[in-house]
This record gives structure tokens, C-alpha cells and sequence, in this order.
């Protein structure tokens, strides 16, 4: 089967199982939730932490970027993936307990699900299993 004969959702899934999209849907989405849990208006309390709430828009971009970035350059996940746990672990203290920890909790597993992640191995041609004859043959050194 060539690739044009591929259908749409074939091609996805091979799409799909060579980069780790689910360690980056993690990061982006904490970062998403990081992101509105920084902009709270509870009636006349408006939540915000840092230098004028500068970390609390800050960090949460970062991490939907490395989220976006961990898809579509997985030959880097390991270097994004640590920066995304070391963002993640740091927002616990920038942006209200790391979005009340729910962000912080889902962005440190999507960092440690994109670290863990491997590219799936290239199967190559597997030359067939010798029989019983030619295995005996080669070790008497006789052959029939």
C-alpha cells in the first residue's frame, strides 16, 4: 500500500504514533489553564501573582508554545519536554499555586509523557528462520 492509498485517518494515525502528541496536548493544556486561572475576577478580588501578573501571562505561553512545539519537532522532545517540567514546577510558585495545581499537575505529566515518549523503530525486512536441516548442516559442517 502506497501513502496516496492511505486513508485520511490512516494517515493521521501514522502522523500521530511518530511524535509524542499526547505529552504535548498535556503541556498546552495546562498552560491554557494556567492561563485563565491567572486572570480570575472573583467580584472585587482580582488574583494575581508576580511582577504585575507579568509571570502569570508569561508562563502559561511558554508552556502552550513547548506544548506546540513538542508536536511538531519530536526529534526535541527531550530538551522541551525538561524545560516544560522546569516551567511547570516553577509556576507553582508565578502563577497561583500553578493554576490552583490542576496546570501544574497536568503540564508536568505531559512534560513527562513527551521525555518518556520514543519514535517507534523501523521494521526491517527479517530474513527467514533458518530450518532444521540447514541449522544442523552448518554446525557438523556437512551438507546433505
Amino acid at each position: 500500500m502506497t501513502s496516496p492509498d492511505l486513508s485520511s485517518s490512516a494517515r493521521f494515525r501514522t502522523w500521530r504514533r511518530s511524535r509524542p502528541l499526547v505529552g504535548g496536548v498535556l503541556v498546552a493544556l495546562g498552560g491554557v489553564e494556567m492561563f485563565f486561572s491567572g486572570q480570575l475576577d472573583i467580584g472585587q478580588l482580582h488574583i494575581q501573582l508576580g511582577i504585575e501578573g507579568l509571570q502569570a501571562t508569561v508562563i502559561p505561553v511558554v508552556l502552550v508554545l513547548l506544548g506546540i512545539l513538542l508536536v511538531l519537532m519530536p526529534a526535541h522532545r527531550i530538551f522541551y519536554g525538561v524545560i516544560a517540567l522546569a516551567v511547570a514546577v516553577y509556576s507553582l510558585v508565578g502563577v497561583n499555586l500553578g493554576g490552583f495545581l490542576l496546570g501544574m499537575l497536568v503540564s508536568t505529566v505531559g512534560g513527562i509523557v513527551a521525555v518518556s515518549w520514543a519514535p517507534p523503530t523501523a521494521s526491517a525486512p527479517r530474513a527467514s528462520a533458518p530450518t532444521v536441516e540447514e541449522a544442523e548442516s552448518a554446525a557438523t559442517g556437512v551438507e546433505r
